[in-house]
């Protein structure tokens, strides 16, 4: 059974950073494109960024630009958000989601992707 976890969220000031990862049993990431997505109260999901099976062009959304690196880490297995220079509005429910298949135009809506993570809080405040 394929299963997909988020890890590293947490509590952290306005200016810090986080590291999310996003882990696999029962498949090789590496194949695989993954997004991560965010939820705030109140807000529709939220593609944050994106990164293709086979692809050297990651997807940001503008307000993360700068700010944010996705990244593999194959033998780990798993795929990295780097989260730095945090804002309050970065705050919410971040979710993995995994599609085998490879399509750029599709990376940033949640309905391409067939397996989600349940999600872990990343809260910024002070």
């Amino acid at each position: 059974q394929v299963q997909f976890v988020e890890s590293g969220g947490g509590l952290v000031q306005p200016g810090g950073s986080l590291t999310l990862s996003c882990t696999s049993s029962g498949s090789t990431l590496a194949y695989w494109s993954v997004g991560w997505f965010r939820q705030a109260p109140g807000k529709e999901r939220e593609g944050v960024s994106c990164i293709g099976a086979g692809s050297n062009s990651p997807y940001y959304t503008d307000s993360v630009k700068g700010r944010f690196t996705i990244s593999r880490d194959n033998d780990l297995n798993a795929v990295v958000l780097q989260m730095n220079s945090l804002k309050v509005e970065d705050t919410g429910v971040y979710y993995c989601a995994t599609v085998d298949a490879s399509d750029q135009t599709m990376c940033a809506v949640p309905g391409w992707y067939d397996y989600w993570g349940p999600g872990i809080q990343v809260t910024v405040s002070s």
